[in-house]
């Protein structure tokens, strides 16, 4: 077994590595002058069990290439199967034809990465659920829930907390979160005026007086976060906080989320924290590094990764 990283999260690959207790494979992932990216795997991997762990974020196009080159290069060097992890899957939100003459680039994206040479898909809370289905290997989709729930249970008052879907998209993975936690559920009923854009229209549920936990995906702009927030409070919420899968945080999201009514916004970090971030103190990230490192484990020995969940 064989565990390799390009340099999209190294701080996700060392805490799995240290987890797994196996050290990361040696290997070379740089660009030449002209930004090409280059990968030279300095082990023997022939006949191994090898898992590239990859998240497509920011630079996605760059961190995609990555993960494709790595996995041309172990399928040359004979690896007996490559699994390509992928804590965060990018293009997920462009999933179906939103208008016409558009793409779907998350099928595409899928596509590639079979072609490259992969067997198997590991990875976290996608998008939409049925991105399972673009791929034509077999594909886990892990669930942060159980990682949320935990740290949910150790700073707050179960008994007095509400969870909140932002959007009726998101109701079941709220409601899985709100089972796990035995806490009622309210949604934020909200429409997209514009890609980016979103805008309060009504609460659905009593918050009169509740601690107010949003549950969602992915955060980018934090716009959807930040008027859910606003809306809660005016509401009558006691305290609004946000417990995201995937904090994207692009552009002035970290300064957005800074200035919001927000308590405080928690991430996994299936995406590496950049410097922006980090200075946000109403930002903390909780680590899915042993969820991942467990799934890899049953992976490798051909055990029920669901069973992680029941």
């Amino acid at each position: 077994m064989k565990l390799v990283t390009g340099n999209s999260n190294l701080t996700v690959a060392k805490a799995v590595s240290d987890y797994l207790e196996i050290p990361l494979t040696d290997a070379s992932v740089k660009k030449f002058a002209d930004k090409e990216i280059f990968v030279e795997i300095h082990e023997n991997v022939r006949g191994e069990d090898v898992f590239i762990l990859q998240s497509t974020s920011f630079p996605a196009n760059d961190n995609l290439m990555e993960l494709l080159i790595l996995i041309d290069a172990m399928r040359r060097s004979s690896a007996r199967r490559i699994t390509a992890v992928l804590p965060y899957y990018g293009y997920a939100r462009q999933d179906r034809k939103s208008a016409p003459r558009t793409p779907i680039s998350a099928k595409l994206v899928a596509n590639l990465i079979t072609h490259a040479g992969a067997n198997r898909i590991l990875t976290l809370d996608l998008h939409a659920p049925q991105i399972q289905g673009f791929f034509d290997i077999p594909t886990d989709n892990l669930y942060a829930a159980p990682v949320l729930t935990r740290d949910i249970a150790e700073n707050y008052d179960t008994s007095r907390v509400m969870i909140v879907s932002p959007d009726v998209g998101g109701v079941l993975r709220a409601r899985n979160v709100a089972n796990r936690i035995g806490a009622q559920l309210a949604i934020v009923d909200k429409r997209r005026p514009r890609a980016g854009v979103s805008e309060v229209m009504n609460i659905i549920g009593d918050v009169e007086g509740q601690s107010c936990i949003l549950i969602d995906d992915i955060v980018d702009s934090g716009g959807t976060l930040v008027n859910a927030a606003e809306a809660l409070l005016n509401a009558g919420a006691k305290e609004v906080s946000a417990y995201i899968t995937h904090g994207v945080l692009s552009g002035d999201a970290p300064a957005r989320i800074a200035k919001s009514r927000l308590k405080e916004l928690v991430t996994t970090d299936s995406i590496e924290m950049t410097e922006a971030v980090a200075k946000v103190d109403k930002i903390r990230h909780i680590s899915i590094a042993t969820l991942i490192g467990e799934a890899i484990a049953r992976t490798a020995s051909e055990q029920s990764v669901s069973s992680l969940f029941d």
